[in-house]
């Protein structure tokens, strides 16, 4: 679950990725609903391409709406965890 920062118009975030990148995020329903987002990550989706470009495309959306986030952070971090993880062996084989 994603809160969204105040001021910004979720649904126009979550339209704006769909317009301009082709992903399409989750809203919520009742009293969550335009609050929070649902980022799904099963099966192909969860690839780190994906998951990637995910992020890539909610920041950028974020950050034409003006919303106040640090630009790249959350991409540095996924990264950040790829390499760790690349490195870490395979124990649960």
């Amino acid at each position: 679950m994603h809160y969204r920062p105040d001021g910004i118009d979720a649904d126009a975030v979550r339209a704006f990725m769909l317009s301009h990148f082709g992903v399409e995020i989750a809203s919520s329903f009742g009293p969550l609903h335009g609050k929070i987002w649902r980022i799904g990550s099963m099966g192909y989706s969860c690839r780190k391409e994906n998951v990637l470009f995910t992020l890539s495309a909610l920041e950028a959306a974020l950050l034409y709406k003006g919303a106040p986030v640090k630009s790249g952070k959350a991409l540095q971090a996924a990264l950040a965890y790829y390499d760790q993880s690349a490195r870490e062996p395979v124990t649960n084989v």
